[in-house]
């Protein structure tokens, strides 16, 4: 069975929802940094569940189910790494910055809905509902105060967006499949450095900077 990256995260991403919580100093923060780490954990655990199924051609009635969980859980993911951002990040007050958030995972909600009805039909489609939930809350960057991790928060988003050209070239890139996981991996890497460092590891900074 190949190896995928997101395989070998499963242990460091279960690592770094455990450095969350420990850093988190208040409720906001703990609820944020459980919500991301779960959903960070639960893509890499579900993604390799799935490939093992797939590739071992064991448990397969399992296998179907198993794929719509690995592309529902995309949309959780989404939703889940921008929660800190809008829970945390001070922000002007108005309708969109106080209710983004809703609005976030209403979307991943629906996608999860579209995903379980029409699963691999409309697969260009299922790619745009995934860029359009990982673009709408970049419109709440406008309204933050201050804007330290937004750099990390941008190059991610990127990283994941190139990965999906190779996701879409599956079967006509040698290796694209792997080459996406990769990304995703590396744009896991840059929202996680810039959830702990920037939200939820600040109180520990401060200290840092006043010794």
């Amino acid at each position: 069975m190949p190896v995928f990256p997101e395989q070998l995260s499963v242990i460091p991403s279960l690592v770094g929802m455990f450095l969350l919580l420990r850093r988190s100093d208040d409720m906001w923060k703990f609820i944020s940094g459980f919500v991301y780490g779960a959903a960070l954990v639960a893509l890499f655990l579900i993604s390799t569940f799935f490939h093992y199924v797939f590739y071992t051609r064991r448990f397969k009635p399992l296998k179907e189910a198993l794929h719509v969980c690995d592309r529902a859980i995309i949309y959780i993911f989404i939703a889940a790494s921008y929660t800190p951002w809008l829970l945390l990040k001070d922000a002007e007050r108005n309708f969109w910055t106080q209710n983004l958030s809703w609005i976030v995972w209403t979307m991943a909600m629906l996608g999860i809905i579209y995903q379980y009805f029409f699963h691999e039909r409309y697969k260009t489609l299922e790619t745009l509902f995934y860029l359009i939930i990982g673009i709408t809350p970049g419109y709440a960057w406008f309204y933050m105060r201050e804007k330290s991790g937004l750099w990390e928060l941008c190059m991610g988003g990127l990283v994941y967006i190139a990965g999906v050209m190779f996701f879409k070239c599956d079967g006509r890139i040698p290796c694209a499949h792997a080459i996406w996981h990769l990304f995703v991996n590396i744009g896991a890497t840059f929202h996680f450095y810039a959830v702990y460092t920037h939200l939820i590891n600040t109180d520990h900074q401060s200290k840092e900077i006043s010794s």
